[in-house]
């Protein structure tokens, strides 16, 4: 089926399912603050804000009498930690203190509160919080609130502040040749380090809100023009489907919105490189930002995105495509080469060239184990430490990696219960596991890897072949907010074969991936003939 009727066909199948869980959940998102209306009252509001917070010491109630002829009485409100005290010092208090009103609060409220808008709170983005929710959501954003007695409106001033982690060198993907600088947990900076990169009007950026006890702030970015207007939409339905009292990381979002739950492979890609990003978003894929977290999602997502690199296109096509090989190979072998070595050994010696397959027996003299629970052995307890090795503190872990690796190795081997080429057969599959760019596909090989030792020391290469064709075939069946997982390979597209398993020139690539972008196919318009040899101008 085509992308386009595979949209299509769902859209038509589900919209009546959508609107309706849509209407329930917006239901459901109800909560009784929104309803609830603040009181004229100062004192009322005061007692009820303390009865809701339980008195919580972070958060900062000030009463404050303003200048004038009329006493007008107000409350600062605001959390310690989430706001710049220094900024609400000097664009709050100072201004409340500096002038007086010019109208009664009490008798002509909404004149009032548009005065202290324009003359007394000027130095920055107001907001107007007409009911309960309005005023917890800007307390809880880094917002300072300010109450006037005898209004039922409250007045939301950005000063949003407190400590964050400076924006430094990603850790998840680090390379050689390329920007050094990585997301952070705050989703205004990370939009910011993209615009950075995109200095593009035709760049937009949706917000919402997901979560109902967390609130968290969700973007949605992408190329306006250039993004598929259907899977957009896609995106937020099923966004707009989530209902959960919180989402902490990015990781709730990439699991709720996925197309197949049953998968051990990534269907989003989730980056913390600025970088990689912008080039997704200027091939027409949509980002997703949540606040509080440095990993931003790329949605949808193919299964040859999870081998590249950013550093493939900071170097010579040709290193590149070196590289991308060594990946792809490199994964192979740490899905299989443990079922392919307990497959030869144990059901089809004659493969084996006759003076290694002595070495082999001689080393297996006196093992008490078969060979398929040797390698079971030996990678259950190299997934033991590398779990270790990962919580761990950093300085400890280094040293229990190497020194872990090496005593456990070399004391199995004496010990007699594992044979020397399991442990090297194990141990390489360990470094070829870290090839990959992106650590959840590693972790998907991790777990195939014991299915397919099951299979190989069952049936020997049979077993092994038919479960290889089962994932073959459960990757062709999985999409990414509707977009076949394999492509180019399945459906066959050609023209995204030249940044597939190798990576073409620059000069090559002047197309964007089919099924994204479709009105706008076109990012480069060089002149491969004038490249190949014309006479530079003088």
């Amino acid at each position: 089926m085509r992308f386009s009727d595979y949209m299509r066909s769902r859209g038509s199948k589900q919209q009546n399912k959508k609107q309706a869980k849509s209407d329930q959940i917006e239901q459901q998102h109800l909560s009784d603050y929104e309803n609830k209306k603040l009181s004229a009252k100062l004192d009322t509001n005061i007692s009820e804000l303390k009865a809701e917070l339980g008195n919580s010491s972070d958060v900062v109630i000030r009463e404050l009498e303003l200048p004038g002829p009329f006493k007008a009485k107000a409350v600062l409100l605001y959390i310690q930690g989430l706001v710049d005290e220094m900024r609400v010092n000097e664009t709050v208090v100072e201004a409340l203190q500096a002038a007086s009103l010019n109208e009664d609060p009490l008798d002509r409220p909404e004149a009032a509160l548009k005065e202290m808008k324009n003359k007394l709170l000027s130095g920055g983005r107001l907001e107007d919080a007409n009911n309960w929710k309005e005023l917890f959501q800007g307390l809880f954003t880094g917002n300072a609130i300010v109450l006037l007695d005898g209004s039922t409106t409250a007045i939301a001033s950005s000063c949003v502040g407190g400590e964050r982690r400076s924006v430094e060198e990603a850790k998840s993907e680090v390379t050689i040749r390329g920007p050094r600088e990585g997301f952070v947990e705050s989703m205004r900076v990370n939009t910011a380090l993209i615009r950075r990169k995109i200095r593009s009007p035709k760049l937009w950026l949706e917000q919402m809100t997901i979560g109902r006890e967390t609130q968290t702030p969700v973007g949605i970015m992408y190329m306006k023009g250039l993004v598929d207007e259907r899977v957009l939409q896609e995106l937020r339905n099923r966004l707009g489907e989530i209902d959960i009292d919180g989402i902490l990381d990015s990781g709730y979002i990439e699991e709720l919105i996925a197309d197949q739950k049953w998968t051990p492979f990534p269907t989003y890609l989730s980056n913390e490189r600025p970088d990689v990003i912008a080039a997704s978003l200027l091939e027409g894929r949509i980002a997703i930002l949540v606040d509080g977290t440095p990993f931003v999602i790329v949605a949808p997502a193919i299964f040859n995105m999870f081998f590249q690199a950013a550093e493939d296109y900071y170097q010579r096509y040709d290193v590149a495509t070196f590289l991308r090989l060594l990946r792809f190979f490199s994964f192979f072998l740490a899905l299989a080469m443990p079922s392919m070595y307990v497959a030869v050994v144990g059901y089809h010696q004659e493969m084996i060239p006759t003076p290694l397959l002595l070495k082999l027996v001689a080393q297996r003299e006196g093992v008490p184990f078969p060979v398929y629970l040797e390698a079971f052995i030996m990678e259950f307890v190299f997934e033991i430490l590398r779990e270790a090795v990962v919580r761990m503190p950093s300085a400890v872990g280094n040293a229990i990696s190497i020194v872990g690796g090496m005593v456990i190795g070399q004391s199995v081997v004496e010990a007699g219960i594992v044979s020397p080429a399991v442990v090297i057969v194990v141990a390489f599959t360990a470094i070829t596991s870290f090839v990959s760019p992106t650590y959840n596909l590693g972790i998907a090989a991790r777990l195939l890897r014991f299915l397919l030792l099951a299979a190989a020391s069952t049936l020997g290469f049979y077993g092994l072949s038919l479960i290889v064709l089962l994932v073959l075939l459960h990757l062709t069946n999985l999409r990414s907010l509707g977009m076949p997982y394999m492509k180019p390979f399945s459906p066959f597209m050609g023209k995204d074969w030249m940044d597939s398993i190798v990576r073409a020139p620059l000069w090559l690539l002047r197309n964007r991936p089919q099924m994204l972008a479709s009105d706008n196919p076109t990012r480069s318009d060089l002149d491969v003939k004038a490249l190949e040899g014309e006479e530079p101008v003088q």
